[in-house]
């Protein structure tokens, strides 16, 4: 039984899955502070004195949590794009 459980964790890469999805986590903490605490208060000088980018309403859409959300999952998408890259470039598994 141990060495069938030693070749699933070869077999399915396991650990690196494991480790991936953890660094994934932490990296999608890592951008979402980025965009709340860097990035919307700069868009925010662009809204009218007094608003808030987070409960920002356009008509009757609030649209403020729904940009705050787009654009942490562009940034996202774009790290795990050059992550993907750079492991192609260099041939790394």
């Amino acid at each position: 039984m141990a060495q069938e459980f030693k070749a699933f964790l070869e077999q399915y890469k396991v650990l690196g899955l494991a480790v991936a999805f953890i660094l994934g986590v932490y990296l999608g903490a890592v951008v979402k502070a980025l965009v709340s605490d860097l990035i919307l208060p700069i868009v925010s000088y662009a809204l009218p004195k007094g608003s808030d980018i987070n409960t920002y309403m356009l008509g009757p859409f609030g649209v403020g949590d729904f940009a705050n959300a787009v654009l942490t999952f562009l940034i996202v998408a774009l790290v795990i794009f050059l992550i993907v890259k750079v492991a192609n470039k260099y041939n790394i598994q």
